[in-house]
């Protein structure tokens, strides 16, 4: 572990994928940048910003999803974030294998709230929807990972 990881807070912790707010410099920049001051988080509408290992704000997809809105880029004064005209980030929505549609029972609430059109559900003769996902169509917004009763998908 080198020192700033150390500082960092991410001694005795498990690998947990770490999700920083959209646009986002590299983890390395970010981290080296970020004062921790908590303006980010103050200012998502959707509330998914949250305090994490370090006081550096995460993405917390089990709150909700992420509109793009820029509010976190825009109140930032210490330069974390790259430019706007740049993708949010390269994040998509993966599904697992103890999905409800996977194991034989209806349901349908992550493509019900999924805009883009990324996760959708293909009938079947006689049997349950199988379920899709066109990660070409897929922003990584998170909006599916909350609705999902089985907290089936992940988004990294």
């Amino acid at each position: 572990m080198t020192r700033a990881q150390l500082l960092r807070g991410g001694w005795g912790s498990n690998k947990k994928v770490i999700i920083r707010p959209p646009w986002s410099k590299s983890e390395n920049q970010f981290t080296d940048l970020c004062n921790r001051c908590g303006a980010c988080i103050d200012a998502c509408p959707e509330k998914i910003l949250t305090t994490g290992s370090g006081k550096f704000p995460v993405v917390d997809f089990n709150k909700g999803g992420c509109s793009f809105c820029k509010k976190c880029v825009e109140v930032c004064q210490y330069d974390a974030f790259v430019n706007l005209d740049k993708d949010p980030w390269g994040l998509t929505a993966k599904i697992k294998d103890n999905c409800l549609s996977k194991i034989g029972v209806i349901c349908q609430s992550c493509s019900e709230v999924c805009e883009r059109g990324a996760i959708n559900f293909s009938l079947q003769m006689g049997g349950i929807p199988s379920i899709g996902l066109d990660v070409s169509n897929c922003n990584g917004c998170g909006d599916c990972v909350s609705i999902c009763p089985k907290s089936a998908i992940q988004v990294s």
